[in-house]
Parts: structure tokens; sequence; C-alpha cells
């Protein structure tokens, strides 16, 4: 299978990192996963590299040094709606944090939040409901 969307993580933890895109390779038949070790170094990729991609998946962690996930997405909005066009924000955390969940889920430029450990085949389901893969 072809895949037609590309997938950038932010995460800074190196095993998170690794399990999940091993997992999305395995699973979602995903050729590269791209990899930002915080919200700034991701907000950067997307504004270097979007135009190279019609579409992509941004799987983004909440506590992360340098940028949270949180400022991520406060910048993303700003940003020119032809870079954010064609991208699905998916936020993956462990936060209990009530009032950071509901934060997450009024931001309209998130699609949902999925909880740790990494939720593959819900978000299969999203991918191929979205016919993005």
């Amino acid at each position: 299978m072809e895949s037609k969307t590309n997938i950038l993580l932010i995460e800074d933890n190196l095993i998170d990192q690794l399990v999940t895109k091993k997992l999305l390779k395995k699973v979602l038949d995903i050729d590269e996963v791209f990899v930002a070790n915080n919200g700034l170094e991701g907000l950067q990729w997307i504004i270097k590299n979007k135009k190279n991609y019609s579409s992509l998946i941004v799987l983004l962690d909440i506590q992360m040094p340098i940028m949270n996930g949180l400022e991520f997405l406060d910048i993303f909005q700003t940003l020119n709606e032809e870079i954010k066009e064609e991208i699905q924000i998916y936020v993956v955390s462990s936060t209990l944090d009530q009032d950071e969940i509901q934060q997450i889920r009024r931001n309209e430029y998130v699609k949902d939040f999925l909880n740790k450990p990494f939720p593959i085949d819900k978000l299969r389901e999203y991918v191929q409901s979205n016919y993005l893969l």
C-alpha cells in the first residue's frame, strides 16, 4: 500500500519516538515518519516542508521542553491558511489534567485527543475514514 499521507511526530521522548515510528511503519505501512523533538522544531519543519506534501498528520505530545504542545497549537493557529491546509493534528499524551484535555478538545485544529500508550488502531480508523492512506 502506497502512503499518500506523511506523518510528523512531535515528541521529545526518544523511546516514544522509536516505538511510535515502528508502529506507524508496521501497522499503517508508512515509509517515513518525520520527527521533531519539541513544538518549535515541529513548527519550523511544517513551515519549511509543508509545500512538499499534499497532506500531513501531526502527532503532537503536550509536555515537552522549549515549546510544549499547547504553545505549538497557539502559534499554529496564526500560520497562513495555505500552510495549515490538509494538516490533521492528533494530540497524543498521557496527561490527566482535565483543563489541558478540555483546552485541547476545544482547539479547532485538533482532530482528536489520543491517550498514551499510542492507540494505533484508532489512528488507522481515522486515516482510512479520511482516505489518507
